[in-house]
């Protein structure tokens, strides 16, 4: 399947199934995303999956800081579907935002709906991709967002830049995967292969004539868009006899960050400056191994542990194409070291042009436990721990998705979808990091609880890891409407004393998602000026499912300017 964006007319039509985009530097851009079913072959198995314009992955949409997108979403497919726009800000506008039944209801069938994507602060990597059930898992594409008109690059300008998505494939309709797990209430089945643009590479069956290759040129530099869209996997990455420059993640600028490894979590992306340095002369290797492998905080769980590769190569005037590519080092999968080595590199910008803007004052504390928990269920008849089902928690609460979305509800003031007693606090407090704890603290109810927060309000939440269910995870948790500032990590148990005073509230990473440590805490700080319903959810598919999620509403501010822009007329309905 293609991997570029074809051109459509002149009109940049996009079908979601298919998704194309026509490149124009006009400060409004329209696009149309078709979805429908598409025969893709991998690992030997012919699928049909949910693709956009039928290209997996989807295609690129470029546009500059400033621009607005106006994308038409065709549902061409048996299923409902939405498009998620991840990481753009989408100023008091999250009509256009896509999470189903939070901000909007699906796509069904045979129907359309167009969203409109604004982009004031971002700039950099960015992607879309679908925000129902698990179609994510062949739904996605990258957004790449150059600088604004009359601005530069606060690095040197590359050569050329290219994008390298991380994902997941499965042998089977995903989302059968995801219906037998929510039955049985067990484990979601791992997928077959991680993939690199779409393709396994060189260490799996029938993928080695497909693998991706990546062409630069000695002595040139090159900016690599790194985007993790993968289902479950958190993944090191390395590109073998290369060293790596971060230069921006998650649509924000960070300080120069060289390191021989990258680790990036599922809903990231980053910018990494690559220097192709190392074809000299003629007895140089020209090929060498691009990888990503998971990192696995939890052994128990099931996972696919398979590396997936691509290439680098140099255009070169000598023979020696044909050799086999270097191979890559990569962390050991259970190298939590190495996670937090990664993770304590990342500095933002933080100066004169690149200004930051960390709360100073902070209006409402959170702490928030972030579980793997189980659901009872009727004679201990499930497939779950205990013969429960698995579930998942924040503040052990499960969150429920309602049947009408969020947003219409709370701007409609429609009673009994949800309540506004999401706690600020666990139930109760206990060693959340110990290795053995009570089977009673396992459990955990299903409830649709939102948080209400005054406009402007300046939030801190410390996300809490936890060890119900055996040894904890890491989970990546992403924040829609919002970007926050990173202030804080630690393992074990947060200590709200000493904690605090190792806070950088000089120049912490500006992200939209957040890893929360195995057997430890983050902790996170915004400014809650973006009006309307916003989404918070781990980004580990299976969790968010199984209820890992909950909703912010940012009431309206006192003038024109901070207030939520009304819905468009041909909102999709439930």
């Amino acid at each position: 399947m293609e991997l570029r964006a074809s051109l459509m007319n002149i009109f940049g039509i996009f079908l979601l199934a298919s998704i194309s985009c026509s490149i124009s530097w006009a400060k409004t851009h329209h696009h149309t995303f078709i979805v429908k079913e598409t025969p893709c072959t991998r690992l030997c198995h012919t699928n049909n999956i949910l693709t956009v314009n039928g290209q997996f992955p989807g295609p690129t949409i470029y546009a500059q800081k400033g621009d607005t997108l106006s994308v038409k979403v065709i549902n061409q497919a048996k299923k409902n579907v939405t498009v998620h726009w991840h990481g753009v800000l989408q100023p008091r506008d999250p009509w256009s935002d896509g999470p189903d039944y939070i901000t909007q209801c699906p796509i069904q069938p045979g129907a359309n709906f167009t969203q409109q994507i604004q982009l004031t602060e971002e700039a950099g990597t960015l992607w879309w991709h679908a925000h129902s059930d698990f179609d994510l898992a062949t739904v996605h594409g990258p957004l790449i967002v150059y600088p604004k008109r009359g601005t530069v690059y606060p690095f040197s300008k590359p050569h050329k830049d290219f994008t390298l998505i991380l994902g997941e494939w499965w042998n089977k309709d995903v989302n059968k995967v995801l219906d037998e797990a929510l039955q049985s209430g067990g484990e979601v089945q791992p997928s077959d292969a991680n993939t690199i643009n779409g393709q396994p590479g060189d260490f799996l069956p029938c993928s080695q004539n497909d693998t991706v290759k990546v062409h630069v040129e000695h002595g040139k530099s090159y900016l690599l868009r790194l985007i993790n869209a993968a289902m479950s996997s958190e993944f090191f990455f390395a590109i073998a006899g290369h060293r790596l420059m971060v230069v921006g993640t998650d649509g924000s600028y960070t300080k120069p960050y060289a390191t021989d490894f990258i680790f990036i979590t599922p809903g990231q992306t980053m910018d990494i400056l690559l220097e192709a340095n190392q074809l000299q002369n003629s007895s140089s290797l020209s090929r060498y191994y691009i990888a990503a492998r998971p990192y696995i905080g939890n052994p128990l769980i099931g996972f696919n542990g398979n590396m997936t590769t691509a290439i680098l190569e140099y255009k070169t005037k000598y023979t020696t194409l044909q050799d086999p590519p270097l191979l890559v080092s990569l962390p050991a999968l259970d190298d939590t070291d190495a996670v937090t080595m990664f993770a304590d590199g990342m500095h933002s910008l933080a100066n004169k042009d690149h200004p930051i803007d960390v709360p100073k004052t902070i209006d409402e504390h959170m702490y928030i436990t972030v579980s793997i928990s189980n659901i009872l269920c009727p004679n201990k008849s499930c497939k779950g721990p205990l013969g429960n089902k698995f579930a998942a928690s924040l503040n052990n609460v499960s969150f429920e998705t309602p049947q009408i979305d969020i947003l219409h509800a709370y701007y409609y003031s429609i009673p009994g979808v949800y309540t506004t007693d999401f706690p600020d606090d666990p139930p109760y407090y206990f060693n959340f990091t110990e290795d053995d704890i009570p089977t009673d603290l396992f459990v955990t109810k299903r409830a649709t609880k939102v948080k209400v927060l005054k406009y402007n309000t300046t939030v801190e939440i410390v996300f809490q890891g936890t060890n119900i269910l055996g040894p904890g995870e890491n989970h990546p948790m992403h924040l829609h409407g919002h970007s926050f500032y990173v202030v804080g990590r630690g393992s074990g148990v947060f200590d709200k004393k000493k904690d605090p005073l190792t806070y950088n509230l000089v120049d912490p990473p500006q992200e939209n998602t957040v890893g929360i440590p195995k057997n430890g805490w983050a902790t996170i700080q915004f400014r809650a000026n973006n009006p309307g319903v916003w989404y918070m959810h781990c980004h580990i598919d299976r969790h968010m499912v199984w209820g890992m999620d909950m909703v912010f509403i940012t009431r309206n501010g006192n003038n024109t300017h901070a207030k939520m822009v009304p819905p468009p007329s041909y909102m999709p309905p439930c």
